[in-house]
């Protein structure tokens, strides 16, 4: 038996050496634009990852519109993808915060494109926005006995009993918001009944307008969910968030068929997860994404005050945290790389045709000396017949508005 002194103290090293900058996940474009990025950090925790996989495509920074230009521009991508061969599940939406992708559901919703959201419920799923929709879809059609038992039930001192029993009341009417102002108001609703009963009488007459109906509810609702929910106001942010779409809506019929949305649910807040043999989109917070990969990621809202978060700026640590974030972002593609750099944001508060907005800057962690490792792509692409079209219209208003000063010169 050998002594266990004999073993050599010191070994020769292996051949191979793996060592844990490389990137078997990227190309190197996509990872060059990743490294210049992370490489501005004030202290740097993160070696210059390196990869074999070579490729001529840049990622791309996509300069767009607005909130809603974004969200038809990836849902085309995605379709477009799709058609050439990559699987939704190898397509993945990341965006910083949970209610960044409200506007972008909208629409994959209102396109049938299924997608499960990581990192937040989805948007159309959250008790508050499926209760303002509830009261919009009650006030369409006072026999939405759903709609209406889930809304009677935001109401402090009613519950299953006194709500089935107004329903009752209404069902048995020819005209049941006129049958809803002779219900006695239920023992311990206060003066929330008479609120409720002024607001169904308005939306149902309308009277208000659309889409200033979603800001009546909101404006109802906010003292509801200040009562229900401790995050009251972010929870208001969805919903500010919900009139800014509806306002691309010429009418509430209009909003409703077009979002194809299932009567809300009562009980349960909760999105399900499609079965594994579906095919569906990613959408997650870039938090939640820590450790996936996609083939194909677009990175939404990158502009100071969403990446880094305007709540985030206000220690360096937390920017550099931020810029960490980003750099996780870009890291998770796999083979194409879209960032998109929103233009405007609108304010809310304003009439459906509202012009009032504020100009985005594409975020600090991108600066002017990186942009050659990207593709500069504007969408939507004009075509020069349609500049011309524009360029006309716009010499008329001008023309227009020089007449009309002179009428007062």
């Amino acid at each position: 038996m050998r002594n266990i002194l004999d073993f050599p103290t010191s070994f020769d090293p292996p051949a191979c050496i793996v060592t844990l900058d490389r990137n078997y996940r990227s190309t190197k474009p996509i990872l060059d634009a990743a490294n210049a990025v992370i490489s501005e950090a004030a202290e740097r925790f993160t070696k210059d990852l390196w990869t074999e996989r070579a490729s001529e495509e840049k990622p791309r920074l996509i300069t767009i519109w607005d909130d809603t230009a974004q969200a038809n521009y990836i849902a085309d991508r995605v379709l477009e993808e799709r058609e050439t061969g990559t699987p939704m599940k190898q397509q993945a939406v990341l965006f910083r915060a949970s209610h960044h992708s409200g506007t972008l559901e909208v629409e994959l919703t209102r396109r049938n494109i299924p997608f499960v959201k990581f990192g937040g419920l989805k948007f159309l799923d959250s008790a508050h926005v499926k209760d303002v929709l509830a009261l919009l879809r009650f006030a369409q059609n006072p026999r939405d006995r759903i709609a209406g038992f889930r809304i009677l039930q935001l109401l402090p001192g009613v519950g299953p009993t006194s709500a089935r029993r107004v329903m009752d009341t209404m069902g048995e009417s020819a005209h049941p918001f006129e049958a809803l102002k002779d219900v006695k108001a239920p023992q311990r609703s206060g003066e929330a009944w008479a609120g409720f009963v002024n607001l169904l009488t308005a939306l149902s007459s309308h009277q208000v307008g659309w889409p200033g109906e979603i800001a009546a509810m909101r404006y109802w609702y906010e003292p509801h969910l200040e009562r229900l929910h401790e995050d009251a106001s972010t929870r208001l942010a969805d919903l500010v968030q919900l009139e800014q779409i509806a306002g691309g809506y010429p009418s509430r019929e209009k909003f409703l068929t077009e979002l194809t949305l299932d009567p809300p649910d009562a009980t349960s807040d909760q999105a399900g997860v499609p079965l594994l043999d579906e095919d569906y989109l990613i959408l997650s917070t870039i938090h939640s994404a820590k450790g996936q990969e996609w083939e194909n990621v677009f990175v939404m809202n990158a502009v100071d005050g969403c990446i880094p978060s305007d709540l985030a700026t206000g220690e360096q640590d937390d920017i550099e945290e931020e810029r960490r974030l980003l750099y996780v972002a870009m890291t998770r593609a796999k083979d194409n790389l879209d960032i998109m750099v929103p233009q405007r944001f609108y304010v809310h508060g304003q009439h459906s045709r509202g012009d009032r907005h504020v100009y985005a800057a594409r975020t600090r962690f991108i600066d002017r000396d990186m942009l050659p490792l990207f593709e500069a792509v504007s969408w939507p692409v004009v075509k020069p017949e349609e500049q011309a079209r524009q360029e006309a219209v716009k010499s008329v208003r001008i023309d227009m508005a020089a007449r009309l000063r002179g009428m007062w010169s």
